[in-house]
């Protein structure tokens, strides 16, 4: 059974307003689409940068296939 979520209840301390209490699917959604908001922005940060390819070669050197 699905609950409709409770409006958002803010918490005053001398007449203004210092907090709030969410629904916990609503903070969580929240979390969530903060989440992709950075995973975004760090994506298009990569992708100012161009890509440097080397060879597997150079790349076997540096990290040790051992396992």
């Amino acid at each position: 059974m699905t609950t409709q979520p409770k409006d958002p209840e803010i918490v005053l301390r001398d007449g203004k307003p210092v907090s709030v209490i969410l629904d916990i699917e609503v903070y969580q959604e929240m979390l969530e689409q903060i989440e992709a908001i950075e995973d975004l922005k760090a994506l298009a940060e990569m992708r100012q940068k161009p890509l440097e390819f080397r060879s597997l070669d150079d790349f076997l050197k540096d990290y040790s296939t051992d396992v």
